[in-house]
């Protein structure tokens, strides 16, 4: 079903690019680099894959922001088709080129004023992203209105949940979400953290585990402790990991052993953007719930 309007969306939606063109979602690239070669984010699975296995070799990645111009020939593309057009990108808080976009579309409206742009403050990150994305293309293309889908993901944005763990603890230790200290006390006693996405769109260490396997434990946990505030019925749940499937298969399997009832766990690459900051091993929950929590 064609629409009249037009859903995009960045590359950290962190979703696959054959179900971006599959439902003709357009995405602006971030960029960065590996060893200093400069790189754009293609969505393609193995794509991250090679990157996040190059990481574990040694590689060297750096992420750029987008700036207002990149922003502004994006924008001026998609509204070239007339269409209205709702914009999702990672969560103010998490990402210095919201601003641009911002920017970049205060000029576009001026030059387009028959047209709605429409520019959410998503607080969502990677996949939770993606999640949000999903679900407003699956009602656009039920035949919800631009209003009716802007309406709908302002009211459940914050009833997508965002569960991470990392592996190595350095990368954080570079973004700055730990100090030195704490990596090398965590990396001698296996300290593995568990980090959550709160309503703000920040992103928070909420629990310390002891070894991968519960790292992986609290997830699930996490998970099926929000399984429980919902009907779990046909209900789907994203998993993303950074070259560690079989963890992402380990979860699955887990909670779907606990709800058989549950709809698709899909499992994929996670994008190249976010585990720059967190390196391989990551892994990561996403899924609408009635409300975040850190459990």
């Amino acid at each position: 079903m064609l629409s009249h309007y037009i859903i995009a969306t960045s590359s950290t939606a962190d979703l696959p690019n054959t179900w971006l063109e599959e439902h003709h979602v357009p995405f602006i690239p971030y960029s960065f680099t590996v060893n200093g070669e400069l790189r754009q984010d293609d969505c393609r699975e193995d794509s991250r894959l090679a990157i996040f296995r190059g990481m574990r070799g040694g590689d060297d990645l750096k992420t750029t922001m987008i700036n207002e111009y990149s922003y502004y020939e994006f924008f001026k593309q998609l509204m070239e088709t007339g269409k209205d057009v709702l914009f999702l990108d990672m969560s103010e808080k998490m990402s210095a080129s919201f601003g641009n976009a911002m920017r970049a579309a205060e000029t576009i409206r001026t030059e387009y004023p028959a047209q709605k742009l429409y520019v959410m403050d998503t607080r969502c990150i990677s996949g939770g992203l993606g999640v949000l994305v999903m679900e407003s293309v699956r009602r656009m293309e039920a035949g919800a209105s631009f209003d009716e889908v802007i309406a709908w993901g302002e009211e459940n944005k914050l009833k997508i949940a965002h569960r991470f763990t990392v592996d190595d603890l350095n990368y954080l230790k570079r973004g700055g979400r730990v100090s030195n200290a704490a990596a090398l006390v965590g990396s001698i006693f296996g300290i593995k953290p568990v980090l959550y996405v709160p309503d703000v769109g920040t992103l928070n260490v909420v629990t310390k585990a002891r070894g991968r396997k519960n790292a992986l434990a609290a997830i699930r946990d996490g998970i099926l402790h929000d399984l429980s505030q919902v009907d779990a019925a046909g209900r789907e749940i994203l998993l993303l990991h950074a070259d560690c499937r079989q963890d992402a298969e380990w979860v699955r399997d887990q909670v779907k052993a606990a709800h058989p009832e549950l709809g698709e766990i899909r499992i994929s690459s996670l994008g190249v953007v976010i585990g720059a900051h967190t390196g391989p091993g990551l892994l990561t929950a996403f899924y609408l719930c009635a409300g975040r929590t850190p459990k």
